[in-house]
């Protein structure tokens, strides 16, 4: 099948590697940023012109860009592509309603659409191990699955369009608050004393286990901010109440991946302007 990767970042790079690794693919990749391209074309893929030249071959196009603004605009460059007849294949994580705007873009073009986004980040797409959650037809769903198959674990169809970008909102606030909740729990027992690594690989065994924890030395705390606006937003146009994640969206933000290192491995962590360890906890600074 041909292929069409539009966006050459973190995830779109490896995608296109699998893909072309298959070689049950012909794929053509494309990014504003030149030196993408180049990487993307040292592993075999053909070098496209642009969204409009990639809707005008492949049967299947992936767009791997890093915001809703960008899939909009990719959308409406390839609908220049008058004998386009592609499935856009929407595997950015953004807000529900861009999938909602992209869809009106298409409508009346040979361009079918899919929302979705994948789960297990840039090891996943690394190791072809990601998860995709799909919303949209059946049908389109099946003939995209080939495809996505070659740099996942499944193909999951969740629901109807939208349905992808709502699932992975909900499973980022799960992560979120795990994130919190794990360093929380762990920074009590580093203040009493104990390994707070050894105890993670013990607490990975017990029923209070969660996924983040599994990776939690793998996490890059690079989206929460983009995924909490997004659930925050969800939330207040719909009208429900969340009060544990309106502190989530909070805490969140202000622990970074070196504060996890040092809870781990370190002797102190610091958390919310403290620095906690055996010896005590004192005030950051103070």
């Amino acid at each position: 099948m041909k292929v069409g990767i539009i966006g050459l970042g973190v995830m779109g790079i490896e995608m296109a590697k699998h893909l072309q690794k298959t070689g049950d693919h012909e794929v053509l990749s494309f990014d504003v940023d030149a030196s993408a391209v180049q990487e993307a074309a040292k592993h075999g893929t053909a070098v496209a012109a642009g969204p409009a030249d990639i809707a005008a071959q492949a049967e299947v196009t992936i767009i791997a860009v890093a915001t809703g603004g960008q899939v909009i605009d990719v959308l409406n460059q390839m609908k220049e592509a008058s004998d386009a007849e592609t499935v856009a294949v929407v595997s950015s994580t953004v807000h529900p309603e861009i999938i909602d705007d992209a869809s009106e873009i298409i409508s009346g073009t040979g361009i079918r659409l899919v929302d979705s986004p994948v789960v297990f980040g840039s090891r996943g797409a690394r190791d072809g191990t990601l998860l995709c959650l799909c919303g949209g037809d059946e049908a389109d769903i099946e003939y995209i699955r080939p495809v996505m198959m070659a740099f996942s674990r499944d193909v999951l169809r969740v629901g109807e369009l939208g349905h992808g970008q709502l699932t992975k909102s909900v499973n980022a606030m799960l992560h979120w608050a795990h994130c919190v909740s794990n360093f929380e729990a762990l920074l009590l027992a580093k203040r009493y004393g104990m390994d707070a690594q050894k105890l993670r690989e013990v607490l990975i065994q017990c029923p209070g286990t969660n996924g983040t924890l599994e990776r939690w030395d793998d996490t890059k705390l690079t989206w929460q901010e983009k995924d909490m606006d997004i659930v925050m937003d969800l939330a207040q146009k719909c009208g429900v109440t969340m009060p544990l994640f309106g502190q989530v969206d909070q805490l969140v933000k202000l622990i970074t991946p070196e504060d996890i290192a040092d809870l781990l491995y370190g002797e102190s962590a610091s958390y919310i302007g403290h620095t906690v360890s055996a010896n005590g906890v004192t005030r950051t600074g103070g």
